[in-house]
């Protein structure tokens, strides 16, 4: 007994073959150049966003690293019989230290200067004027929610 062929393979039948001129007579012409500029997004500019990471490697990745390495240094006392430390106080000095870098990610973020220039060390004054822009770019979309709502 024959099978019944798919309608896949019978469409594939019936496509034409083109022949070598007509197949190769598009590569010939020029392609058409279009032209496409960049448009220019209202994100974070490069050199800020360079100054925020900085401030952040600093301010949340040492906690967060020294929050990782609470558990290697509580295991090799433990296992060394230097001295006994609960579990429970291994993970709560490890919590402080992953919640001071959450803190410090906040900081890095919100204490970075928009300016060319890189501001001052710390950057304490340009945390209020940077949660007031903050605020500003969420708040057309709460607007439109609270209308349609």
């Amino acid at each position: 007994m024959n099978k019944k062929q798919s309608k896949k393979k019978v469409l594939n039948k019936k496509k034409k073959t083109l022949s070598d001129e007509t197949a190769f007579a598009n590569l010939e012409k020029k392609p058409i150049l279009v032209n496409t500029q960049k448009k220019s997004s209202s994100g974070i500019p490069k050199y800020i966003a360079d100054r925020m990471a900085r401030r952040i490697f600093f301010t949340a990745g040492i906690p967060t690293i020294m929050g990782m390495s609470v558990f290697i240094l509580s295991y090799i006392i433990v296992t060394r019989n230097i001295a006994e430390i609960p579990p429970s106080a291994t993970i709560a000095i490890s919590a402080l230290f992953f919640l001071l870098g959450l803190a410090g990610l906040s900081f890095g973020i919100l204490s970075a200067s928009w300016d060319k220039e890189p501001g001052s060390f710390f950057g304490i004054e340009n945390i209020p004027m940077n949660i007031q822009r903050a605020k500003a770019a969420f708040k057309p979309a709460t607007q439109n929610f609270e209308e349609n709502g």
